[in-house]
């Protein structure tokens, strides 16, 4: 089994930042209402950076892509009819198009994150739920009355022990804790021992990412269940995976940008070469991990961050006041945030101290935590991960990137 799946379970349980977006909204809600901006003595405009235009062509019709997705999948893929058909119906809904990059873009992330399984195992899932659900409880129920209580049959008839200890998937995982916490009572646990499981599918994405863009957009199945269940097969999975990692603008130079906007959050890569600007421009020492605020459980802490402090040093050279610094940079993890004020006069001012076009993009520095990790694993490193088989997949295809 793949170290990074396993990782991603893992982070799933332990509840770790890494990977879960840090409340990425799917589309920019309205302007909150703010006092109007003073008017300020013009900045020259920053030098505009273009990224190359798309050397790939479009197909044009729904069976062009789905023969063009049969040929790029990986020849040990089993059920390429049912792959091909659910990543094109994604694309379709999601209205993205159907370019050779654009496929193999998300080939990659599924080859990475499940191998191409919809419901990837996990060796030894069994010890880590026991462990996570002894954690859960904290110390609240003795683990010896825990287990007496797991001993009772669950909804399927088979008690709660047997099926944690023959955990094989992560759906099976997610599917057991979701009983666990409707009958948390009858079993005597914790009430607000609610299900750890924030991602799953073939892509690993989140849960909460799920939820917010089925609010958006019109989701193409008819659902059974909860949108968690959705998440957790195959057509859903890739659905909402795909609309992760492609259904949002962003104008990087190179594709492994996106690769690791999925690992550490929508715009973590521009938000990086931000924070890497501002350190140089007042000399503060800054982690460029793509976060400029400081985040609680999804949802900005407003304590200010060490970015954001940094922005304030250069508030009189901005010409913004520390609120309107505030106002811009609550914008972050939106498309929007380019277009702001602060962003516009921020990269002015880089570029003309640099003399040139100062990048717009940078890797995101995030290590990424997990018990079952024993190496350095970063964003970067997933990113080129993932990039590599993106190349190759671009190869099956005979282009050269």
């Amino acid at each position: 089994m793949r170290i990074f799946a396993a990782c991603f379970t893992l982070v799933l349980l332990s509840g770790c930042a890494t990977q879960l977006p840090s409340g990425s909204p799917i589309f920019d809600p309205p302007n909150p209402s703010l006092p109007p901006i003073p008017p300020r003595p013009p900045v020259p405009p920053p030098v505009v950076v273009t990224p190359p235009s798309s050397p790939f062509p479009t197909y044009p019709t729904e069976a062009a892509a789905r023969a063009a997705v049969s040929r790029l999948l990986p020849s040990t893929v089993k059920d390429k009819a049912g792959w091909t058909q659910d990543i094109v119906t994604a694309f379709t809904a999601l209205n993205l198009p159907y370019r050779t990059d654009q496929f193999c873009a998300a080939m990659a992330v599924i080859e990475q994150e499940s191998t191409w399984q919809a419901d990837p195992t996990v060796p030894g899932l069994g010890d880590i739920v026991w462990k996570k659900i002894a954690e859960k409880a904290g110390g609240l129920v003795p683990m010896p009355a825990l287990r007496l209580a797991l001993s009772k049959n669950s909804v399927t008839g088979e008690s709660y022990t047997s099926r944690i200890d023959r955990l094989r998937s992560e759906k099976e995982m997610n599917t057991l804790f979701e009983d666990m916490s409707a009958d948390a009572q009858r079993l005597g646990l914790p009430v607000a021992m609610k299900n750890p499981i924030r991602t799953g599918g073939p892509m690993q994405v989140s849960v909460t990412f799920a939820e917010e863009l089925i609010r958006a957009k019109p989701y193409p199945y008819p659902r059974k269940g909860s949108v968690r269940s959705e998440v957790f097969s195959r057509k859903g999975g890739l659905y909402f995976g795909i609309a992760h990692l492609l259904d949002f603008p962003a104008d990087y130079t190179a594709m492994r940008y996106r690769f690791a906007d999925f690992n550490a959050g929508s715009y973590a890569s521009r938000n990086a070469a931000v924070q890497q600007v501002v350190a140089r421009l007042s000399g503060r020492a800054l982690v460029s991990d793509g976060d400029l605020l400081i985040y609680r459980d999804g949802a900005p802490s407003g304590a200010p961050s060490s970015s954001q402090l940094a922005l304030n040093d250069l508030a009189a050279r901005l010409g913004l006041s520390a609120a309107e610094i505030q106002r811009d940079i609550r914008q972050e993890k939106m498309a929007s945030f380019s277009r702001t004020v602060l962003y516009q006069r921020l990269f002015a001012l880089a570029d003309r101290q640099a003399g040139r076009a100062v990048p717009r993009e940078a890797m995101p520095q995030i290590t990424l935590n997990s018990p079952k990790i024993v190496r350095k694993l970063t964003t970067e490193w997933f990113a080129n991960r993932v990039n590599g088989r993106y190349e190759a997949c671009l190869a099956r295809d005979g282009v050269r990137h």
